[in-house]
């Protein structure tokens, strides 16, 4: 296993997944790093919806008219929802506990995307009504997973915008 540094440099996001099923045992530790994601005062208002029916996944690719193209090719995907009464924070918790998934799945050798949902009427309601997901939870986003079938070219560390980086003022 190589460093956070190289995991970081190594996902990307991958919009295209071979017809290979993926291993239970590989979600199952997804979804354990999800569950050690931070979360404000512990309240983890997070929930996970894992579907691997293929046909709802291909089901829920129509939910945005762009962006969402990923779940055409997905052998699994993940939905994040959080409960907004439960927490201040759980937006962010649901964000944070999203990219906890997008990083294991690169550790496990997995492709893996974000599909942006919060914020999109018609597509939270297409997904909540597919996955099943009760009407008091508010969907952030679908993590789309699957064996890669493209590559795409690690981040370069000298192209990094360093610009963006302040020391104690901007």
């Amino acid at each position: 296993m190589g460093s956070f540094l190289e995991l970081c440099q190594r996902r990307r996001s991958i919009r295209k997944y071979t017809n290979q099923p993926v291993e239970r045992e590989k979600l199952d530790y997804m979804l354990r790093c999800a569950l050690m994601a931070p979360s404000g005062k512990r309240l983890n208002p997070w929930e996970f919806v894992v579907i691997t029916d293929t046909a709802t996944i291909r089901a829920m690719a129509p939910c945005k008219e762009y962006g969402a193209g990923m779940l055409e090719t997905a052998m699994a995907a993940i939905v994040v929802a959080v409960d907004e009464q439960k927490s201040t924070t759980a937006l962010f918790d649901g964000a944070i506990a999203a990219e906890h998934l997008l990083l294991a799945a690169e550790e496990q050798g997995l492709g893996a995307c974000w599909c942006h949902i919060v914020g999109r009427e018609n597509a939270e309601k297409m997904v909540k009504q597919l996955a099943g997901v009760p009407e008091n939870l508010t969907v952030i986003c679908v993590v789309t997973v699957g064996y890669k079938d493209e590559e795409r070219k690690n981040y370069d560390l000298d192209k990094l915008l360093y610009e963006k980086i302040h020391y104690n003022r901007y």
